[in-house]
Order: structure tokens, then C-alpha cells, then sequence
């Protein structure tokens, strides 16, 4: 990376960077702080308010703001406030404003901006009215559509590009600021935001919320409705409707505080304050979201412990990465997703040993070969540093090498250092250098060659047939995987089985030798992963049932077998 600076004292690297996703000239302004001003309408299923963004000019000559936001955004005003001169009263100016088409999941909002308004480096506040309408970052719930069918239920989901059509903003993972927010609901509505302040005025129906830590736009995140909590931690409780909570609660017991202590020795303090979690109804569209403070979860995983766990650990490991540095572009979401991967299998060997998280390990890249299968070794989606043409969405590249490739690549550089406990020094140090910002894959790589300058003159990055560059840009599976020996306790009888269990005349006696009531979840799934890969099956083995195999519709279906790699 170019050490020189810009103006706001950002790398070159940082300011020519380009989010092909993003309409807006986030490039000129810092956004120093942003506030939302919002009433709820169950009745029309609408958000009316306003947003009030105090920007600094970072670069000369800008003319215009332009902004993210989506056709479904009707925006109404949008008004100035310049300081007086001399002490004079400050100035409320009208600004005219355009709406011009991008792609089909945004649009752009072009603010003209007076020359009264542009001074370098002096702040200014623009307050844009709005009201949303359908737009793919909320989720208005009628009574019937939640747990407990009395109340309706509304939340957002801001990843990847959506939360332009919550508020108009720099929708880009580039854009960090801290927020706050005013919401006014009816009465017996419960309000919750990803925010690390939170009060209410029962009098007056107002919820007020601050994030004190800056974020980018798609960790802002609203749910409203029937909500009761329940303490589990000092620092985290459960959100749910009445009818789940008890559940919830009894699955999670201590165990959340424990896994961010674990956390917290791997990878330095947790410095969101707390950790809640929010249990949605089953329409959430996706399983969980790491939303700062609160994450979001689907209500349906309390079927299953085990992907419970995970899947929480999962998203705590996303304190870390991806909520305190973040990918500065979607082009490499393998530096949230792949590094909290990489967290999370820290945090589960420490809290239950090496062979568990090598079970899930080799779970979960068996799906990623299962895939590769599908696509081909050629197809450019199996990058790490994913190139996307102007249009494309990029939830579109939310895919197992994001996740899992990504943890191989930081696996390998685990093991170029040799010492895991030498790794995780590395990675507290990162996530010291970088927090609240947003990285490139050249920050982390430069990072850590110079964390270890012996690999670095070494030449390492250049190591043939593992070369960094071709682990960032070539196609198809990882260059090399980890050493998930430690697991063959719990994978071995899995493959036994499916040995015996996948020949053309299976035995019977020799199956029901294997004691399945002792199983995981994970042995099962991925018993029946592959019992599946070996399709059509022969005919002997279609009457065959093991009397102690006793599985969930869940995990019989080979859609839903497929659903179950795509929990995070």
C-alpha cells in the first residue's frame, strides 16, 4: 500500500479505493455522526421521519452530496443548517435534490450543495424527511407470522446493500460513524436497535438509542414488537417473545459470558459492552446476523444445540472481526466472514477441545466441496477476492468460500508462523491497529509480514503453488486445508458407517452395531451428507433402518441438508 496520505489523512489505497455497490461520493465527506428520527405505523406497515447527517468536507470543489437510497425511499425535504457569520443565528436553507436511477437494488440521491455550505474541513448538518415504504430492508410481520401470534412484529436486515431503503446513507462496508436514534411506537410495543445505549419514556411511547462506536450503515439495525428479556450474563441478556424466552434462555444459560471470556483471552477485549440476543420468528431470512450488541437469530435453531452453539460463538467472533475491522468492500467479504470463521474454531477448541471443532470443521468443508462439485474449479465465484460488475448484488456472493476458504487462507498463515499462540498475539495486535476502521486485504497481509518479519524475509507470499496472490485470486478450492486429525475420534465412525451403509448389499448386523443415540448433531448431518454424495443409492440399502437413528424431518430432506451450511 501507498504510505502517503489524502486529504483526511487516509492511504492513497483507502481513497482511490471504488464500491462498485455504492452510488455515493463517500469519498468527499467524513460522516462524523448521523441521527434517525422515527415513527412506527403498524396500521400502513410505514417508517415516516427524518435523518439528520453531520458531514465534513474532505476533499475541494464538491458540489453535491450524493447519497445511497432506494425507490422504495419516498423522501419528502431536504434542508441545511449553516452557521451565522459573526455569531449570527445559524441558517436553514432548502436544498434541491435528485433521484436518479443505479441498479435494481438502489437508487442515488444527489443533493446540491451552496457554496455557503461547502467550507473545508468546517461541518455542516443536512436533515433529509423521508417514508419507507416495501423496501428489502424491512420486514413488517402480521400477528399470525410470529411465535406467538398476538402482536405484530417489524425488524430490519441491512446486509449487504439493503439498508438503503431503511435510511438514505454511504452504503458502503468503507463508511464508518457512530449513530443515535428517537423511536416512537403504539403502546405495548417493545423497541430494540444494534446500539450500546438504549432508554425509554414510557409516558410518551419514545425509545432513544446511541452508538457510540462508529459502524457502517449495514450494522444498523431496528426490531420492534412483543419483546420480554431475560438476564443470562453481566453483560448479555435474551430478547424474545413471551412464548420462546423460557426456551431460549434454558439453551443458553451461562454459556454466552463464557464464550466471550474465551474470546476476549484469544482476541483482547470485547468493546461493544454488551452482547445481547434477539430471537426472531422463523421468517427471518436468514439464521443469524451480527448485528453490534444485538444480534439477530432465528427462533427455529433452539431445535438444535449444537448449531445453537456455533452459530452464537459464530457471530461473538464477529465482535472482533468484522464488526470492529471490517471488509472495506463486499469484493472481499472474506475478511469478516473468513477471519470470524477462523475465531470461532479458536473459541470452540478452547471451550471444548480440538476434535469438536474439527468435527464442524470437516462438516462444513465437505459442503464446500460439495459446491465446488456443483460449480466447477474455473467458476469465479470461488475467489477470495471476488470481482463484481457494476448491477450485481453482492449478497449474491455470500457463498462457503467466503466463509470457508477464507478460514483455510488464515489457517495457512496459522501455520506459516508457526505457533498458534504466537497467531493469536498476531490477531489481538491487528484488531488493535484497526479497529473501528475498514481494511483491505493488503492492510492484513502487510500487517502480518511485518508482525513477523522473518516470514516476510523469507518471501513466504511468494511460496510456489501457495503464493497470497493466488490464494486471493485464483479460482477453486483452497491451495491447502488444516490438519483435522484430532477429530477422527468423532469423524472416523461417521465414515465407517457410511461405508457400510453405501455398499451394494449392506448388512444389517453389522450396521446396528453402531451405537447412532451416541452421536451429534454434526455426526448425523454429516453421516447423511454423505450417505447423500453417493447417489442413487442401490436398491439393498432402501429397507434398511437403524433402530436407534432416530432424526428430525429437518435433517432428511437434501434441500434442507443443503440449507444447514448457510447458518451464518
Amino acid at each position: 500500500i501507498d504510505s502517503s496520505s489524502c486529504e483526511g489523512g487516509r492511504s492513497l489505497a483507502h481513497c482511490r479505493l471504488v464500491d462498485v455497490a455504492s452510488a455515493s461520493n463517500f469519498h468527499s465527506f467524513k460522516l462524523r455522526h448521523f441521527h434517525l428520527d422515527l415513527h412506527l405505523n403498524f396500521a400502513v406497515k410505514r417508517i415516516t421521519g427524518w435523518q439528520v447527517l453531520e458531514l465534513t468536507p474532505v476533499q475541494p470543489g464538491v458540489q453535491s452530496l450524493i447519497l445511497d437510497t432506494h425507490p422504495s425511499l419516498l423522501i419528502h425535504s431536504v434542508d441545511c443548517k449553516v452557521p451565522g457569520a459573526s455569531g449570527a443565528p445559524d441558517v436553514f436553507l432548502s436544498l434541491t435534490y435528485r433521484i436518479e436511477p443505479f441498479t435494481d437494488y438502489g437508487s442515488s440521491l444527489n443533493i446540491s450543495l451552496p457554496a455557503a455550505v461547502i467550507r473545508p474541513h468546517r461541518a455542516f448538518r443536512v436533515t433529509i424527511r423521508y417514508t419507507t415504504t416495501d423496501g428489502p430492508a424491512i420486514w413488517w410481520l402480521d400477528a399470525e407470522l410470529t411465535c406467538g401470534q398476538t402482536r405484530p412484529l417489524v425488524f430490519t436486515q441491512g446486509h449487504s446493500v439493503c439498508n438503503r431503503s431503511f435510511f438514505p446513507c454511504f452504503d458502503t462496508p468503507a463508511v464508518k460513524s457512530t449513530y443515535s436514534a428517537t423511536v416512537r411506537v403504539p403502546e405495548g410495543v417493545t423497541v430494540l436497535m444494534s446500539a450500546s445505549r438504549s432508554a425509554y419514556s414510557k409516558q410518551d411511547r419514545v425509545f432513544q438509542f446511541s452508538m457510540e462506536y462508529p459502524v457502517p450503515a449495514y450494522l444498523v439495525a431496528l426490531v420492534a414488537g412483543d419483546l420480554q428479556h431475560a438476564d443470562i450474563g453481566p453483560r448479555s441478556r435474551v430478547w424474545a417473545e413471551p412464548c420462546i424466552l423460557t426456551c431460549a434462555v434454558s439453551k443458553l444459560g451461562g454459556s454466552v459470558e463464557r464464550w466471550l471470556n474465551v474470546a476476549e483471552g484469544l482476541f483482547g477485549p470485547y468493546v461493544w459492552g454488551r452482547y445481547d440476543i434477539v430471537f426472531l420468528p422463523p421468517s427471518f431470512p436468514i439464521v443469524a446476523m451480527e448485528n453490534p450488541c444485538l444480534t439477530f437469530i432465528i427462533s427455529s435453531i433452539l431445535e438444535s444445540q449444537e448449531f445453537l452453539l456455533i452459530d452464537v460463538i459464530h457471530e461473538i467472533a464477529h465482535g472482533w472481526f468484522g464488526n470492529a475491522v471490517t471488509n472495506a468492500t463486499w469484493e472481499e467479504m472474506w475478511l469478516s466472514e473468513g477471519l470470524a470463521t477462523y475465531a470461532q474454531r479458536r473459541i470452540t477448541t478452547e471451550a471444548y477441545g480440538e476434535a469438536f471443532t474439527c468435527l464442524e470443521t470437516v462438516f462444513r468443508l465437505d459442503a464446500l466441496h460439495r459446491q465446488m462439485r456443483l460449480l466447477g474449479d474455473n467458476n469465479p465465484v470461488s475467489k477470495l477476492q471476488a470481482k463484481f460488475e457494476p448491477g450485481v448484488n453482492p449478497s449474491s456472493l455470500m457463498n462457503l468460500f467466503t466463509y470457508e476458504k477464507g478460514f483455510c487462507f488464515v489457517s495457512y498463515l496459522s501455520q506459516l508462523c508457526g505457533d498458534i499462540k504466537r497467531f493469536d498475539s498476531f490477531l489481538r495486535a491487528y484488531i488493535e491497529k484497526f479497529r473501528f476502521s475498514s481494511v483491505i486485504a493488503q492492510d492484513l497481509l502487510d500487517f502480518f509480514l511485518g508482525f513477523f518479519p522473518e516470514l516476510k524475509e523469507s518471501c513466504v507470499a511468494q511460496r510456489e503453488g501457495l503464493e497470497f496472490e493466488r490464494w486471493l485470486n485464483g479460482c477453486g478450492p483452497p491451495l491447502c486445508e488444516p490438519d483435522l486429525s484430532a477429530g477422527r475420534a468423532l469423524t472416523g465412525p461417521v465414515q465407517h458407517l457410511c461405508d457400510h451403509w453405501g455398499v451394494d448389499a449392506p448388512d444389517p448386523q453389522v450396521i446396528s452395531t453402531f451405537d447412532l443415540s451416541s452421536w451429534s448433531t454434526f455426526q448425523t448431518v454429516l453421516f447423511l451428507d454423505r450417505l447423500l454424495d453417493r447417489s442413487p443409492l442401490s436398491q439393498g440399502i432402501k429397507g434398511i433402518v437403524h433402530p436407534k437413528m432416530k432424526i428430525s424431518p429437518l435433517f432428511t430432506h437434501p434441500k434442507a441438508i443443503l440449507g444447514i451450511h448457510s447458518f451464518f
